[in-house]
Formats: C-alpha cells, structure tokens, sequence
C-alpha cells in the first residue's frame, strides 16, 4: 500500500480560492512538468501540492461549466486531486502531458457527478406522491413538512441520516458516503429501505380518516 494522503489533502487546502487567478498562468513556473510528474508518482506531497495550485482553476472551471453548480464544482476539485494521488501510480508520461492527465480524470469525475444527479432524481422520483415536496403557495404546505418529518423521525438513524442529507442538503449517494465515511453500497441500502419503509409510513397517515 503507498503513502496515504496528509496535510496536503485537507479539504481547506484543497478548495479552489474564490480569488484564484485564471489556469493559463502556472503558480510556480520553476517546476517542470516532467519533474513534477516524478514526484507525484514517487509519492511527494509537495508535488500534489504544487499540481493543485496549478491546475485547480482549470478543474474548477471545466466542473462549473459542465454541472452549473459551485459547490459541486468545489466538490468534483476535491474529488479530481483526491484521484490524481490515489492513481499517481498510474500515470504514464508516454501517453501525454500531466495536465491532460488531470483533465482526463476531471472528465471523468464530471461524468461521475451528472451521472450521481439523475440517480438522486430518479430516486427522489420513485418515492412520488408519497413524498410531496411543499408548495409555499398551499395551506397545507406546513402540514406536509410536518407528514415528511415525523415519517423520517421514525426511521432508524442510519437511513434517516441518508434520506435528511439527500432530500435536505441535496447531496448525491457518493457525496454521502463521503460525508458519512460509509461504504457507497451501504448508502444505497439505506437509501432503498429507507424509502420503503418513508413511503409505507407516508401512505399511512394520508389514508387516516
């Protein structure tokens, strides 16, 4: 197993700075690519260190264009420089230059991302009319905040946590997982039981007299 991501893979450190300059200009020129490249497959953080303030405008731009977002935009970053130490091992000068590198695996991270969204639409879909989103303009708008609450509150914590963070805070399965430090498929699980169980406590109380 090679060395674990440190200090230099602090979330804080990681976010793009709203006053980042544009991505044509490198932030410390001196260090070539090639020697750069070196360092982050040998495992020196301060290679990681000096790749993100490179290139995270880039990849912060490229995941804003793509998602419309900034938060997730900051997300995908996050997730984009977590992947360049993970796979360092990986990369390979023949097939291209570090910076394509990077950009293939923000691609892929963007696809990643889209792909989590329609997954959390089609989740939130599937539950229908069992999870009625609140409408200000109803009267009884209060009455289904209160429905959706109280059927969450009976949930056991574990899926009441992934179901309050995906509905309340809009976050995706993986982001989740990360959020919680649980393993993605034990998200999905108690997403999946988690409706059913929302939904059958749901049409419940609907059909009371």
């Amino acid at each position: 197993m090679g060395p674990q991501p440190s200090a230099a893979l602090a979330r804080p450190a990681l976010r793009p700075s709203p006053h980042a300059g544009p991505a044509a200009g490198p932030a410390d020129p001196a260090v070539e690519d090639a020697e750069l490249a070196r360092g982050l497959v040998a495992g020196d953080e301060d290679s990681l260190a000096t790749a993100y303030r490179r290139w995270s405008p880039l990849v912060h731009a490229l995941a804003r264009r793509s998602l419309g977002d900034a938060k997730e935009a900051e997300d995908v970053t996050q997730q984009v420089f977590l992947g360049v130490w993970r796979g360092r091992r990986t990369y390979r000068p023949e097939r291209g230059t570090v910076a394509g590198w990077i950009v293939g695996i923000t691609r892929r991270t963007i696809a990643d991302a889209l792909s989590a969204r329609t997954r959390r639409l089609d989740l939130l879909a599937s539950a229908g009319s069992s999870l009625p989103l609140p409408d200000p303009g109803r009267p009884e708008a209060v009455l289904d905040r209160v429905l959706v609450g109280h059927a969450l509150a009976a949930l056991p914590l574990p899926q009441q946590r992934v179901l309050r963070l995906a509905f309340f805070e809009d976050l995706t399965q993986p982001q989740i997982a990360e959020r919680t430090g649980w393993p993605l498929g034990t998200v999905k699980s108690h997403a999946r039981r988690g409706l059913n169980r929302l939904r059958g406590s749901l049409e419940q109380e609907l059909c009371r007299p």
